[in-house]
């Protein structure tokens, strides 16, 4: 874990809310008047477990059925939500949590998660280790980032954790907070999250190693269709943090205040590209969102059958995971070295060849409405500079040879 402290077929579902496959392989599904939702995106963190009890996942929304069909759920687990976090943990355990096995995906109502644990390795399958709480933090990270977000939480640290999430044709974005400590050229997740991204269309982003060491053979951040992502010092102090991955892709908020796993209510302050990473996947939902929303689009993922490939799918506006990736990279920004504290404990970003520590620059949520006005041509951002663009292109060029 990278923090400071250390495939079922979608047969349900049509390409937009009118349309139908005819394909013999997939069954016609018609979504009427009386089943519309609104515009939304998912994201799938895979970590050690959510809190589904905490406040920070409630809403007043119900999941309509089709897409619970299409996101392969077997199983609905109706919680308790009086009581101490202990006192609802127990009163559920024989109607939900002694019930869960590796096949179940579960749907809990009055939350906004979905989960699963295909490695069925755990004590409490999908809720967070009494001893942990990474995987609630990660969530937390997402939704604070997009509180409109659908949640398809994956419990593990495997191929098959990912791929539970990549095989979802309805999951938008993967976002991975775990690998190898130091970033140790070992073999991890990158052939799984391949398969998410190269073969399935979605986005990825990958936590980089909260040590100096480069990204580009960390197998969470540094295969080239990742998102690898850094940590920066986001407060009063806009400057790269000390302990936090060098040449990624992007950095992102490194110290955040979020869900504890233990209680309902609770919050704690964190720091890690571990969380700098949801934050990202977060936003990037956010951006999906708002394009589905000026679009019509009321579906999700970008399946190569259904979709074409396109995260965001309308007669007007067709958007693919790299063309979301160019504005990401386009709306990037360098903080001034003139900012920097010498007693805040970061290391600052320096004036030359800033891109081999913190890539193409900082992302937050000030780069979400110029990423949309981008995609959706109202405002057409600059390229950035050339020596940006000829480190940056290094960069991907090394990560090509290195993981192919």
């Amino acid at each position: 874990m990278k923090h400071l402290t250390l495939s079922l077929a979608l047969i349900m579902m049509a390409a937009s809310v009118s349309g139908c496959i005819s394909d013999d392989s997939i069954q016609e599904y018609v979504i009427d008047d009386d089943d519309k939702f609104r515009n939304y995106s998912i994201v799938a963190p895979v970590d050690t477990g959510i809190n589904v009890y905490h406040d920070h996942f409630r809403t007043n929304e119900t999941y309509p059925e089709w897409l619970l069909q299409g996101l392969g759920v077997t199983m609905t687990c109706e919680l308790t939500f009086s009581g101490t976090w202990q006192e609802r943990y127990d009163a559920d355990r024989e109607t939900c949590w002694d019930l869960i096995n590796s096949t179940d995906i579960v749907y809990f109502p009055g939350t906004k998660i979905i989960g699963t644990t295909p490695d069925d390795n755990t004590d409490i399958p999908i809720l967070d280790d009494p001893s942990d709480g990474h995987g609630t933090a990660v969530t937390g990270a997402v939704l604070d980032a997009n509180p409109d977000a659908i949640i398809f939480f994956v419990e593990g640290f495997s191929d098959a954790a990912v791929l539970a999430a990549a095989n979802q044709p309805l999951v938008d974005i993967i976002s991975t907070s775990f690998g190898p400590i130091g970033s140790i050229p070992v073999p991890g997740i990158e052939d799984a999250t391949e398969v998410a991204v190269v073969q399935n269309k979605k986005i990825h982003t990958g936590a980089a190693d909260n040590s100096p060491s480069p990204a580009v053979q960390d197998s969470t951040a540094g295969p080239p269709w990742s998102i690898g992502i850094s940590g920066y010092a986001e407060e009063g102090d806009d400057q790269k943090e000390t302990m936090s991955g060098s040449y990624p892709d992007i950095a992102a908020d490194w110290t955040q205040i979020l869900p504890n796993h233990d209680d309902i209510d609770g919050y704690h302050e964190t720091s890690g590209t571990s969380f700098a990473t949801p934050r990202t996947a977060g936003l990037l939902s956010k951006v999906i969102q708002n394009l589905r929303a000026e679009s019509g689009d009321f579906s999700s993922g970008a399946d190569p059958e259904l979709r074409s490939g396109y995260l965001v799918k309308s007669g007007n506006m067709n958007i693919s995971q790299a063309q979301i990736r160019d504005a990401l990279n386009l709306s990037a920004w360098y903080p001034s070295f003139n900012t920097w504290d010498p007693l805040s404990g970061t290391t600052p970003v320096s004036p030359v060849a800033p891109c081999t520590q913190i890539g193409w620059g900082v992302v937050n949520e000030s780069n979400v409405e110029p990423i949309i006005n981008h995609l959706n041509g109202k405002s057409i951002q600059p390229d950035r500079p050339s020596d940006v663009t000829l480190c940056m292109e290094t960069n991907q060029e090394i990560r090509e040879n290195y993981w192919n």
